[in-house]
């Protein structure tokens, strides 16, 4: 344990030594910087805060922070894009657009109550994305398709910035901004389950 007394703090102010001087004392001996009528108490004057005790970090969390301190820069940026670049070979190994007829959905939401989930489609309009085929792409997700070149510029301005110091200019993404899409994929999940057409062209 170990104290973080009021200098610690933004605010503090000037701590008087324990011979009675001051920063801001007059030379008759009397800091100016005490409290009217405060009088010292042990090491610390009368009216001042006191020092309060702060928990040592444990080992764990001493050994993530040396971890990430020795860490190049570039190691977090580099296991990102293999998590993407895992994902986009799944997809393309997979081949999610030639399921068996008669196969049944992958999806919890859909294999229980035919219904498809917010992300139903997702990963066959990923599929058709790296084919070249936006139409098709669209006609599975379109609100996936729409946000996959903006989401593709964070990253790369993430990574680039973490990796190599690269600033590219910044999107600015407001709670509004992020209201409203989550909005719209709200919507787009209701209305592509509603069993009418045109609405139904967008079931998958």
């Amino acid at each position: 344990m170990r104290l973080v007394t009021s200098v610690d703090r933004p605010d503090a102010q000037p701590r008087p030594d324990l011979h009675g001087e001051h920063p801001n004392g007059d030379p008759d001996g009397h800091p100016s910087g005490w409290p009217a009528g405060a009088a010292p108490q042990g090491d610390w004057p009368a009216g001042y805060p006191a020092g309060y005790p702060v928990a040592e970090s444990d080992r764990l969390t001493r050994f993530v922070q040396r971890a990430h301190a020795r860490t190049p820069r570039w190691v977090v940026p580099l296991a990102a894009v293999g998590c993407v670049a895992a994902g986009i070979g799944y997809t393309l190994l997979s081949d999610p657009t030639r399921s068996a007829p008669d196969a049944l959905p992958t999806c919890l939401l859909k294999l229980t109550t035919g219904l498809d989930c917010p992300g139903c489609g997702g990963t066959r309009a990923l599929w058709y994305v790296l084919h070249a085929d936006l139409p098709a792409a669209a006609r599975h997700h379109f609100l996936f398709v729409f946000a996959l070149p903006f989401l593709a510029y964070l990253f790369v301005a993430w990574a680039g910035r973490q990796a190599f110091g690269w600033r590219l200019p910044e999107l600015r993404i407001g709670p509004k901004l992020v209201g409203g899409f989550l909005a719209a994929w709200l919507a787009f999940s209701v209305v592509r389950n509603l069993p009418w057409p045109p609405f139904t062209a967008l079931y998958v």
